[in-house]
């Protein structure tokens, strides 16, 4: 499969967490759901990794790798914190367009920090997204 279907597949999934969440959420504190959900993604996390590699592919090369995984684990796990808790607060018609933002921020923070070309397409593609997130946000 190629890229663009794993990345459909992630919006798929993303927007069935988005429903699942704001049901799950309710009558429970967000952050106490947030663990319940972080413990079955570490549970399913393992079990696809070590279904689906071999033994030897378990190697971590460097420090930096450590580095940059361990801040990524970092900032999912308070994105997830905060999303749950603006799930709780507000509807998730209005949330998950807003979290999407995040899509916006990536296209600026790649060019600036990856040195990926920022093209008119990526630029008007992102200033629409953060347009229909205001829309959205604003119903």
């Amino acid at each position: 499969m190629t890229w663009l279907v794993w990345a459909l597949l992630s919006a798929l999934f993303a927007a069935a967490t988005a429903i699942f969440a704001k049901l799950g959420v309710a009558g429970v504190d967000s952050n106490f759901a947030t663990a319940i959900r972080t413990s079955v993604v570490v549970v399913l996390a393992w079990a696809i990794a070590l279904a689906t590699s071999s033994a030897g592919s378990f190697h971590v090369p460097s420090k930096r790798t450590w580095l940059f995984l361990t801040l990524s684990g970092l900032a999912t796990g308070i994105s997830w914190l905060c999303y749950f808790r603006a799930l709780q607060l507000g509807p998730a018609s209005r949330v998950a367009p807003i979290d999407k933002l995040s899509v916006a921020l990536v296209i600026g923070f790649a060019a600036l920090f990856l040195g990926e070309t920022m093209t008119w397409g990526k630029a008007l593609g992102g200033l629409l997204i953060v347009a229909g997130a205001i829309v959205v946000a604003l119903d």
